[in-house]
Order: C-alpha cells, then sequence, then structure tokens
C-alpha cells in the first residue's frame, strides 16, 4: 500500500512539473510516464467527450518509439465492442497477450484498420482515468511491452493493481487541467462577446443570455477546480448553492442578493487553488506553520475574486466563511454582524454539509445527528460561539428543507477500483 501511495505521488509530482500547462501538455506527460513505467513501446490516451449521439472517447495523445504517429481526429464510441470502449464503458482495467487473439467470449475485439501503418500490436494494457467520484473520464492504452530482446512481451498483470491509484490521482490531475482550459476558453467567449456587444446593438439581449451562461459556467468550472485535490467532496459545492439559496429566501434577503448567493456560495473555497500543494496533500495533522497555510485560503480566495464586480459577494463569502459570531474565527477575527450576511449563511450551510458527508476521515452524519450538532454542540463546535443566532432559529424551523436538498443532490455511491 505504501509503495502504490509513493507511486502515485511520484506520479503526480512528474506530471504536473509544468505549472500552467494546457490539457495537451499534461496529457503527453501522463502517457509518457505511464509507459515508462510499464516498459510499453507505444500507446495513446484518450478523454471522454460527449455529443448528441452520445459519449465517445477522443484520442488526444499518441506515442510511438518506432514510427511517427498522429492521434488528431480519431474517436471511439463508448461500447463494449472495442476495447479501450469497453474499458470506458466498465472502468475495468483491460491485459492482453495477444490482441489478435481474443477469445470468442470476450464482447471486445481489436480492429485491424485502427493499427499504424507498418506497425504491429502484440500486447496491451488498457486501464481506465477516474475522477473523485469514482466515474471514468479517460482511457489510457498501452502497446508491446518491449522485453531484453526487443520483442513485445506480456504485460505483468500485477500492473493492474499498480496503475489503479495512479489513475484515480492522475485523472483527479487530468480533469482540473481540462476543466481550467474550459474556463480559459469560456473567458475568451466572454471577451469575443462583449466586443460583439459593442460592435451590434441590435443583438444585445440574445448576447446578454449567452454571455450569462458562460459567466455562470465558467464560476461553476471554477469552483469545481478548487474542490479537485478534496477527497470525496462529490457534489458539496452544488448543495452549498442550494442550502444557501434557501437561507437567503426565508431570511427574506432581496432577490438580487439571493440570485447572487445562488451562484457565489460555491466559491466560497475557491482560495484553496493557491494553498501549498504539499499542505493540501498531507495525510494527518497540520504543524502550527502549515495550519497557518491552509487558513490562508480564505485571503487567498478574496484576492482571486476581488477583482470582478459581478463576484464581489463571492469574494467577501471567500474572505469571511471562517469568522465565528463570538470572535473567534479567522482570518480577522470578525464578530457579531460585523460578519457579512452572505458569509454567516455560508457557513451554517458548508458545516451542515460536512457533517453530513463521508471522508476519508469520518463517516457522515444522519440529518438528525447533524441538526443537533448545529443546535447544541458536541465537543468540537458551540453553536452559540460559531453561528448568528437568528440563523440558528430559522435552521431550527426549517432545517428538513436541508435534509430535502441533501437527498435530492446526494453523492452517488463509490463503486470498487478496477
Amino acid at each position: 500500500m505504501d509503495y502504490q501511495h509513493n507511486l502515485a505521488q511520484e506520479f503526480l509530482e512528474f506530471v504536473e512539473q509544468q505549472p500552467r500547462q494546457s490539457l495537451q501538455q499534461l496529457l503527453s506527460r501522463v502517457l509518457q510516464k505511464s509507459r515508462l513505467l510499464t516498459g510499453a513501446e507505444a500507446g495513446t490516451i484518450f478523454i471522454i467527450r460527449r455529443k448528441r449521439g452520445g459519449a465517445y472517447l477522443q484520442a488526444v495523445n499518441a506515442q510511438n518509439d518506432r514510427i511517427h504517429v498522429n492521434a488528431a481526429d480519431f474517436e471511439v464510441p463508448v461500447s463494449n465492442k472495442t476495447i479501450s470502449g469497453y474499458v470506458a464503458a466498465t472502468g475495468e482495467t483491460v491485459i492482453l497477450d495477444d490482441v489478435y487473439g481474443i477469445g470468442a467470449g470476450k464482447p471486445y475485439s481489436f480492429n485491424p484498420a485502427n493499427e499504424a501503418k507498418n506497425y504491429k500490436s502484440v500486447t496491451m494494457l488498457c486501464f481506465p482515468l477516474k475522477n473523485y467520484t469514482n466515474h471514468v473520464i479517460g482511457v489510457v492504452q498501452l502497446i508491446n511491452r518491449i522485453g531484453p530482446d526487443k520483442q513485445p512481451i506480456p504485460f505483468d498483470p500485477h500492473m493492474a493493481a499498480i496503475v489503479a491509484p495512479v489513475a484515480r490521482v492522475v485523472g483527479a490531475s487530468i480533469e482540473r487541467t481540462d476543466m481550467m482550459d474550459q474556463i480559459r476558453l469560456k473567458n475568451k467567449v466572454l471577451q469575443n462577446r462583449n466586443r460583439q456587444l459593442a460592435e451590434q446593438r441590435g443583438h444585445i439581449v440574445n448576447l446578454q443570455e449567452q454571455t450569462e451562461g458562460a459567466f455562470l459556467l465558467s464560476v461553476g468550472l471554477l469552483a469545481r477546480a478548487a474542490e479537485i485535490h478534496d477527497e470525496g467532496t462529490g457534489n458539496h459545492i452544488v448543495r452549498t448553492n442550494e442550502y444557501s439559496y434557501f437561507i437567503a429566501r426565508h431570511l427574506g434577503m432581496p432577490k438580487q442578493f439571493c440570485d447572487e448567493i445562488h451562484y457565489s456560495a460555491q466559491l466560497h473555497d475557491v482560495g484553496k487553488m493557491s494553498v501549498d500543494q504539499a499542505v493540501l496533500k498531507k495525510k494527518g495533522r497540520l504543524d502550527d506553520a502549515e495550519r497557518a497555510e491552509m487558513d490562508r485560503h480564505t485571503t487567498y480566495g478574496h484576492q482571486i475574486l476581488c477583482d470582478s464586480p459581478r463576484l464581489q459577494l463571492a469574494a467577501e463569502i471567500a474572505l469571511s466563511h471562517h469568522e465565528k459570531w463570538a470572535g473567534t474565527g479567522y482570518p480577522n477575527g470578525l464578530g457579531g454582524k460585523d460578519i457579512p450576511i452572505s458569509a454567516r449563511i455560508v457557513q451554517v450551510a458548508d458545516i451542515y454539509d460536512a457533517l453530513r458527508s463521508e471522508r476519508p476521515y469520518k463517516a457522515g452524519f444522519s440529518h438528525e445527528q447533524a441538526t443537533d450538532i448545529i443546535l447544541h454542540g458536541d465537543d468540537r463546535l458551540d453553536p452559540r460561539e460559531h453561528f448568528d443566532p437568528q440563523l440558528i432559529e430559522l435552521f431550527a424551523d426549517l432545517h428538513l428543507g436541508f435534509a430535502r436538498i441533501w437527498d435530492e443532490l446526494k453523492d452517488p455511491p463509490a463503486t470498487a477500483a478496477s
């Protein structure tokens, strides 16, 4: 287990050596490292994409030590008919000693038409890349493990167990980079549409609607990218949005405030993107210096968001959602109504969801247990110190609404890793 953990850490450090690398650069390094790890002569890495006809695998990088290869425009349906499609559909790892000799009992087959010119595949290792919710986001297909005599030999069956933790960690990293690429693309779309607004006044209403959709998508992607290193967070940010909107409406806040908190609440931990990755990934208790760095995610989040006129409420929440009613929170030790109401609302939402959620270090609490802790406290939380009394009173009256949101948006059960 330690060996697998260290291997996964080494793999992740290798592929992330280049800061701000594009998805294409990251995938090239993932494939390169996978081949070095297994002794594969060639390989292709696919990412799952979706269109109206369903899901398909897009080949985004191909490598071969013998010949020049190009992965451009190569697509494979996500289905049981092909090897890579089967791995994407089932999440299973496939090891083949002879791709041309697949038994009749297998649903998939090898298509010689996909062979590169002047090259023959013999042995294969094909494994899935999975994200934080254990869903397949891509596939790595490795070809021809090379033996001492420079001829293809079978892949070691134990390699399936070795690549599983690597694939999970790297899959999360790939998803984060893919999201950041999409954010950059959406930002370009926003800029282009803003220029179009100035040039085409007659289409201003339609373009504003499209720009709003792109803005909200970018906010969601940014929030998801910030959560990518947190194990088991799942739909946490989506639920936090809904709890916060639920509280704001029943508190009688103005419609504009309710609408803004409905998308701003999910960005409360966006500052974790700037926290030292060694601190974020550390297993076990943090020392004082590490805890101080972790606590700085509030100020980092404010710095990321404060320059955007549309994200002022989000910046306020990111900065103050760890302040406490008694003035004993951080980063500024605010107390009572000096804490922005937006941050007070998100604090209740965030803590309720954290109590309900299962994490690697704790089991999830039932709604009744979480409600009791928020209303009456436990050995770690004093509600009189933490929360706005008005919000606790509201929570006591409307806590079943929180349970309904949890039930509607709870995470799918995790499946066993391949």
